[in-house]
């Protein structure tokens, strides 16, 4: 009689509403499982806050996630497809809306009044941050309840069967998970 193994991720895609943690859980799961770790933001934004072209963003996402092993952090539907049908296993951070709120608000009131560069080397401000339409909080606040709603809808489609799903509702339990691993 053999003991069964436990489930080693090897491509992990980290999902969540915006603020929630994504980036910070995939960088320190690819810390811990020393793979490389990809932010979908990094390959999207170019200089100034522009987009990348569509077809462009596809291309650096399949590219970028040609690997044997890494995790990816983002929520860009304009490549959940690449992302989704290449990984294994998929981490969700489904946290309650005060402390997204929260973990959204201090994230961008830090890097904006830091200066911090971001992708491209773009920054936030506190205009944009607290009184612009275009407000990560503003944002987050907009698609909280949406993708709570939809990433049940998407784990359902057949397609994504064979993705192992982590459903995290809280930071400890995100934390403990990191531990396991």
């Amino acid at each position: 009689m053999s003991a069964e193994r436990p489930w080693r991720p090897h491509r992990i895609a980290v999902v969540g509403t915006s603020g929630s943690g994504k980036t910070t859980l995939a960088r320190q799961l690819a810390q811990r499982l020393r793979i490389p770790h990809i932010e979908l933001d990094a390959i999207y934004w170019g200089p100034d806050w522009t987009p990348a072209p569509p077809d462009v963003f596809r291309e650096r996402a399949t590219v970028a996630l040609n690997g044997r092993t890494w995790t990816v952090d983002g929520n860009y539907s304009a490549v959940r497809d690449v992302v989704w049908r290449r990984a294994d296993t998929l981490v969700w951070l489904d946290y309650p809306l005060p402390v997204v709120i929260g973990r959204v608000t201090s994230r961008t009131i830090h890097r904006a009044v830091t200066g911090e560069r971001l992708w491209s080397d773009n920054r936030e401000n506190l205009r944009q941050a607290l009184f612009s339409r275009d407000s990560m909080i503003l944002y987050a606040l907009r698609t909280y309840r949406r993708r709570r709603k939809q990433y049940p809808l998407l784990l359902g489609d057949p397609q994504y069967a064979h993705l192992h799903v982590v459903r995290l509702q809280w930071p400890g339990a995100a934390q403990k998970w990191l531990a396991a691993q």
